[in-house]
């Protein structure tokens, strides 16, 4: 292997136009993975690529795809895609494209995106003008399958990216699908942080004699993440969590639980800790999610509470913490979760809580890294006392609420009284509507007794 530190972008091949590229972005020195992949894929070979979370896998497939794109005379026609890029979830999909829009900036390339939670129709209509690089989640990219909005017919390169969580969430008969209808002629990348043998096997039909690049053993975490085990009983976890929290000078914190109530659960405890904190999972809107998103990074709340749709591939500088709430049911998942720090040559730290009955889970979890987990205690009162304020002043603003109408003078408690409707007149009604002279009321008719122990007797029909 060679020396990383010796090595530049110049040295790999790529295009004087796509270096300059990256030079205008202060790219000088490639990563392990961009390293040892970007001259396999520019010779045309297929690729099996795995890599510790946060070591460049975008830009391992990335600039070589763009870099052969561009030496080619045509672009893509109406319709057609020439590379297609597949990604388990709608944040990582729109992280790929944002990465490739930066780095085809000197190109006629057009990069697409689609996934789900946005206008069908507004996609096929983009589909229809041709698209040279197109990242999709795998179930809207049927979706337009089956409305012939786009055709894979010119599918030159394929790729998978963190296609072991494709195979966890259920992808597989999409994948398969979808390996029919793009050309036999093509090559094909796969990448990810673990291997497990589904993902093995399911290589074996997408790959054609691949090159395999492993720049860490399967399961490995980043060695500047610092790793810390708290044992607590479930009930007391979330008054753990807060205490642990309130303990941190200036977080940058992604919580994770198991399950989207209980995300929503432990975000709205937090606020009420005075800790601002949003969530995201699969429930939320797409317009929720980013909007969360986008508060985190701009570090206007210090914690994301998330499910494992946050575990896979979101790169958001200068997190802090990762926090395992709950542990993960499959210990791979564990690793791709503390992945969300130390990214970029970074530090970070990851905070496990353990509950009694999650034992198994963590012996999983420690099999897999071939290490034990130091275990730690909670902060002291007075540890935690010390960042109480620093939250309080670093909440984000709250807009002020819009009253409906004419303004109302509030109560004692603040809030806005309710107003009777406006009465016309001495008759009028509680809707404002006048009422009806007392004599002019139609009478109501008194309800007919049951008759007990005979039936009516019914009207003789006409001889």
């Amino acid at each position: 292997m060679k020396d990383t530190n010796l090595t530049t972008f110049e040295m790999l091949g790529l295009t004087q136009s796509l270096l300059q590229t990256l030079r205008n972005l202060e790219f000088t020195t490639p990563t392990p993975i961009q390293e040892q992949a970007i001259p396999l894929l520019l010779e045309g070979r297929d690729v099996m690529g795995l890599a510790q979370t946060g070591t460049g896998k975008t830009g391992a497939f990335g600039l070589p795809l763009i870099d052969r794109l561009q030496r080619e005379p045509m672009l893509a026609a109406p319709g057609s895609v020439s590379a297609l890029i597949l990604a388990p979830t709608r944040e990582l999909a729109a992280q790929i494209a944002n990465s490739l829009k930066l780095f085809s900036k000197r190109s006629p390339l057009k990069i697409g995106l689609i996934v789900g939670g946005q206008s069908i129709n507004a996609q096929a209509h983009r589909l229809a003008k041709g698209t040279d690089i197109l990242i999709a989640t795998p179930g809207r990219l049927i979706d337009h399958v089956k409305r012939n909005s786009v055709s894979l017919d010119q599918v030159k390169y394929l790729v998978l990216d963190e296609a072991d969580q494709m195979l966890d969430l259920g992808f597989i008969h999409d994948l398969r699908r979808i390996a029919k209808i793009v050309p036999d002629e093509r090559q094909t990348l796969m990448f990810s942080a673990t291997m497990p043998k589904l993902m093995s096997d399911l290589s074996k039909a997408f790959l054609t004699d691949p090159a395999r690049v492993d720049v860490a053993p399967p399961g490995r975490a980043a060695d500047k993440i610092k790793q810390s085990l708290c044992l607590v009983e479930r009930r007391d976890k979330p008054a753990a969590l807060r205490r642990f929290l309130l303990s941190l000078h200036e977080p940058h914190a992604i919580v994770f639980a198991r399950t989207k109530h209980g995300a929503d659960k432990l975000q709205r405890s937090l606020e009420k800790a005075g800790i601002a904190s949003a969530a995201i999972h699969g429930n939320k809107s797409q317009g929720q999610r980013n909007r969360a998103l986008d508060a985190f990074k701009k570090s206007e709340i210090r914690v994301l509470v998330a499910t494992d749709v946050a575990a896979r591939g979101i790169d958001i500088p200068g997190v802090t913490h990762v926090i395992n709430y709950d542990l993960p049911e499959v210990a791979d998942v564990y690793v791709h979760r503390i992945g969300r720090t130390a990214r970029a040559g970074a530090d970070g730290a990851a905070m496990a809580f353990c509950a009694p009955d999650e034992s198994k889970l963590l012996h999983a979890i420690q099999k897999l890294l071939g290490m034990k987990i130091d275990k730690v205690g909670l902060p002291t009162e007075s540890e935690t006392t010390a960042n109480t304020d620093w939250f309080a002043d670093n909440r984000p603003a709250q807009p002020k609420a819009k009253l409906q109408g004419k303004k109302s003078v509030g109560d004692d408690n603040g809030k806005p009284k309710r107003r009777r409707p406006h009465r016309k007149g001495p008759n009028a009604n509680r809707d404002g509507q006048p009422e009806r002279p007392a004599n002019d009321r139609p009478k109501r008719s008194k309800p007919r007794k049951a008759m007990r122990g005979r039936t009516p007797s019914r009207p003789k029909a006409a001889a």
